[in-house]
C-alpha cells in the first residue's frame, strides 16, 4: 500500500522545536511545546479560572463558610489584567509565611562566643552546658562550663556496662 493512496500522513522526519522558540523540542502530546513551556501554559490557564471564579463569586455575592475563603480574597485583590504564574504562585506562600511568622520565635542577631562576645557565625562549637563558644573557648576549661562531665561520663558507662552478677545457689 501506498502512503499517498491510504490518507494517512507520514511521522515528520526530524524532531520538532518547540513553538515558544525556547530551544528545547516538543512533542504532539504537549501541542509542539516543550515540557517546560506547557507546564507553564497549563498553569495559567488553571490560574485564570481559578481568578474568574472567585470573581464571579464575589460579584454574585455568594458567600460560603469555608477555610479557603481567606486565600481566595488574598488572591483577588491582584489586578487581572497582570496574572501571571509567578506572581500567584508566590501569593499563597506569602500568606502560609505571615501564618508561620507568627507562631514560630523572631530570628535572633549573629552567633556569638558566650565568653569574650566574638562573632562566631557557622564556626561556633556548640558546648554540652548549652552555650556557643569561639575557636579559643570551645574547652571546658576555657570556658566556665557548668556542665558536670564527670557524673555524665560515669552514667555513660553505667549504661553501656550493666551489672552481670551469676546466683549463688542453682534453684531447684
Amino acid at each position: 500500500m501506498d502512503h499517498d493512496n491510504s490518507g494517512c500522513q507520514a511521522p515528520p522526519e526530524g524532531p520538532v522545536l518547540c513553538i515558544n522558540n525556547c530551544g528545547f523540542f516538543g512533542s504532539a502530546a504537549t501541542m509542539n511545546m516543550c515540557s517546560k513551556c506547557h507546564k507553564d501554559m497549563m498553569l495559567k490557564q488553571e490560574q485564570a479560572k481559578l481568578a474568574a471564579s472567585s470573581i464571579g463569586n464575589i460579584m454574585n455575592g455568594s458567600s460560603s463558610s469555608s477555610a479557603s475563603e481567606p486565600v481566595v480574597a488574598a488572591i483577588v485583590d491582584i489586578p487581572v489584567n497582570s496574572i501571571k504564574p509567578k506572581t500567584i504562585s508566590v501569593q499563597p506562600s506569602l500568606a502560609s509565611a505571615s501564618e508561620e511568622s507568627g507562631e514560630a520565635k523572631p530570628k535572633g542577631g549573629p552567633k556569638r562566643c558566650d565568653s569574650c562576645n566574638k562573632r562566631v557565625g557557622l564556626t561556633g562549637f556548640n558546648c554540652r552546658c548549652g552555650n556557643i563558644f569561639c575557636a579559643v573557648h570551645r574547652y571546658s576549661d576555657k570556658h566556665n562550663c557548668l556542665f558536670d562531665y564527670r557524673t555524665a561520663g560515669r552514667e555513660a558507662i553505667a549504661k553501656a556496662n550493666p551489672v552481670v552478677k551469676a546466683e549463688k545457689l542453682d534453684k531447684i
